[in-house]
């Protein structure tokens, strides 16, 4: 596995769920980590609290908003390699409020470019999403799928991996694109399905969820953080893109079954018919073909689905109080 040692890594979105687990690891690696955090007046610092105080300590935080070029600029300034993750994620809110996933997806994704142009970075790794190709119309889902907006959320993001594309043609700038798909494990967003599905069967023997046929390729975050640091490692050429998931299809009703079984308990589901995603904009079938990743860095998964779950399901067990009821707005 390549190494980042002595590395001056920038991490925007540090402080969420991938990003917090992206920053252990670079410091394992030995580089020299700065963090990049949405200011809030609570001083808050997100999933980077998990972490050990001698941790927390070794990483430098700056704080700001990615839709600020100057902030952003402060940011970059000095970093050799930049590890984009910063965005807003959540789909349901991108439906009411577009505009600021424009903003801060595409605009902010400019101002990283930009500044990273400013900076010389060695190399910039820029976080793109399965959700770029819609339901898809061929599986496994290889990198030349057509590229599909079935939510506001997809669109800012089909349009920041252009860009991104389009500075490393137009400027040579090294960056590249790594598309994880469903990524899963601790710290993650209770509003997502696998902690929506874990929270509520150990609190009963029931689980409420909207939609149960869509299937997914979920990828434990450990894996996703090793590609993070393949893709940041590697020679890949500048404006290559690669993707990364199990080339394994998982059905969402299917998690409640395995849940219980592992939980020693048969669960019910009950149908929820709040939808929060338009019918037209449902993402039935995600499914990766990550041979590219494979023969370009090495990279393959290394955590299986069932063993994945079972780590979260340990990790919400002893550290939350689960709270059975509906959660409509779950993010796959």
């Amino acid at each position: 596995m390549p190494t980042l040692y002595g590395t001056k890594a920038l991490v925007t979105g540090a402080a969420g769920f991938i990003g917090s687990h992206l920053v252990e690891r670079l410091l394992a690696e030995g580089a020299q980590v700065r963090a990049f955090l949405r200011y809030d007046s609570q001083n808050r610092i997100g999933h980077l609290a998990d972490m050990s105080a001698d941790e927390r300590d070794s990483v430098e935080i700056i704080r700001g908003d990615l839709k600020d070029p100057e902030a952003v600029g402060r940011a970059v300034h000095g970093a050799t390699m930049v590890f984009h993750l910063g965005a807003l994620i959540a789909i349901p809110y991108s439906y009411q409020n577009p505009t600021d996933y424009v903003q801060t997806n595409v605009v902010g994704t400019q101002h990283v470019l930009n500044a990273c142009l400013k900076s010389g970075i060695e190399r910039l790794v820029h976080t793109s999403t399965s959700e770029v190709y819609g339901t898809a119309l061929r599986v496994p889902i290889a990198l030349d799928h057509p590229r599909q907006a079935q939510s506001p959320y997809s669109a800012s993001k089909i349009a920041a991996d252009a860009l991104v594309v389009s500075y490393a043609r137009s400027f040579e700038l090294p960056a590249v694109i790594l598309r994880p798909f469903n990524t899963f494990g601790p710290r993650q967003s209770a509003r997502a399905v696998i902690p929506t599905i874990v929270r509520q069967a150990i609190a009963g023997d029931s689980v409420r969820l909207g939609s149960i046929h869509p299937t997914r390729d979920f990828l434990y975050v450990s894996d996703t953080v090793n590609a993070f640091i393949a893709a940041g490692s590697s020679e890949l050429p500048a404006g290559a893109e690669i993707q990364v998931g199990t080339g394994v299809e998982t059905r969402i009703g299917d998690i409640v079954s395995m849940t219980g079984r592992i939980l020693g308990k048969t669960l019910r589901i009950q149908s929820d018919d709040h939808r929060v995603r338009p019918d037209t904009s449902e993402v039935e079938r995600l499914l990766c073909d990550y041979s590219e990743a494979k023969r370009l860095t090495g990279w393959t998964p290394g955590v299986t689905f069932e063993d994945g779950l079972r780590r979260v399901i340990d990790y919400i067990s002893t550290r939350t109080v689960a709270v059975s009821g509906s959660v409509h707005d779950y993010v796959v």
